[in-house]
């Protein structure tokens, strides 16, 4: 005899196993305040145990909403992308959401868009644009779920975008003037691929610093992000007797600078001093370890999304823009000039 199917479990059943009542069980399911982290964990602890899943469906057409959270982001393995995508995925769980991922390609004609209507159509409450490069065109989103940008994009505009992270231009200044104080004349710049906004904003810090301190701004390196376009970028810097510090856009084209000025004779920091960005888990096990900049990508992603899901649950309000900090850790690929 065939044994009658069991129903899947349901927030009864989580309210009864964890003591609680059935409102609380879906404050938490909803990620709602006024629930305190005891009864929280209680909650999800039973929901865990029954293998409980919320139906996303029946509360996208009771509520109007479908508590999930949609990310556009460039497909890649670079550090500080996948980093960031990494930690946006660990605090939508964290915070009860689901969680969509659309990946645009590098060179793709109107793929943020192209991303940003697929999400739409998948049904999300808002949407996150990660890592953004210069498509050549102006972007209006003209969604009606609010829009969260980690980081500028120019002619990005619509009535519920607001754009916040870390500071690129703010990164670069920081890392200019570290070396300026250390008494170097001038610092070279090995910047990243001109398309991606991010790379835009660190040549603008250095250019700025070195307007500020009065110094000559000398000629820009770009590369690729990758250790081999930083290694072919050292290679041009070691040959000029001049260059005693550089400021490399992001710690894996540093790498291949370290490198290639090693092989040239050049030493670190000795003759040349180098800063990176990013803050990569090899970059304190280096020889030397390196100076760098560190991202703080969890905070980055719990800020970003605290701002997303206030305008979730309030609705429209005022654009909003801001920056977080960055922080230089000093270690010893940087001293001062020899004289």
């Amino acid at each position: 005899m065939t044994e009658p199917r069991r129903r899947p479990p349901g927030s009864t059943d989580v309210a009864r196993l964890a003591g609680v009542s059935q409102k609380t069980v879906s404050r938490v399911m909803n990620g709602e305040q006024y629930v305190s982290d005891e009864v929280r964990e209680r909650v999800l602890a039973a929901a865990r145990e029954l293998g409980y899943r919320r139906n996303t469906a029946a509360r996208a057409l009771n509520l109007g909403r479908f508590h999930r959270i949609g990310v556009a982001s460039l497909g890649t393995s670079l550090f500080g992308p996948s980093s960031l995508l990494i930690a946006l995925e660990r605090r939508v769980r964290e915070i009860g959401y689901a969680f969509t991922v659309v990946n645009t390609l590098e060179g793709e004609e109107g793929g943020i868009m192209k991303a940003v209507e697929s999400l739409l159509e998948q049904g999300v409450d808002g949407i996150v644009l990660s890592e953004p490069i210069d498509e050549g065109q102006t972007l209006r989103i003209e969604a009606d779920v609010p829009v969260l940008s980690f980081g500028e994009l120019a002619g990005l505009d619509g009535p519920r975008v607001m754009v916040t992270g870390g500071s690129g231009v703010g990164a670069g200044r920081t890392a200019t003037e570290h070396l300026l104080g250390l008494g170097h004349a001038t610092v070279w710049h090995v910047a990243g691929p001109s398309r991606w906004f991010a790379a835009r904003d660190r040549a603008q810090g250095w250019r700025e610093a070195l307007a500020a301190a009065g110094a000559p701004e000398p000629p820009m390196l770009e590369g690729d992000w990758s250790p081999a376009s930083g290694y072919a970028a050292g290679r041009i810097l070691a040959a000029d007797p001049e260059v005693t510090a550089v400021f490399v856009a992001n710690d894996d084209m540093a790498i291949g600078l370290l490198r290639a000025l090693t092989e040239a004779g050049r030493a670190v920091p000795e003759q040349v001093s180098v800063v990176g960005m990013d803050d990569i888990p090899s970059a304190a096990y280096l020889s030397p370890p390196l100076t760098t900049i560190r991202q703080d990508f969890e905070a980055t992603a719990a800020h970003g999304l605290e701002l997303l899901v206030e305008r979730i649950e309030s609705g429209p309000g005022q654009a909003i823009r801001d920056d977080l900090p960055m922080e230089l850790v000093v270690r010893r690929s940087t001293a001062p000039p020899k004289e």
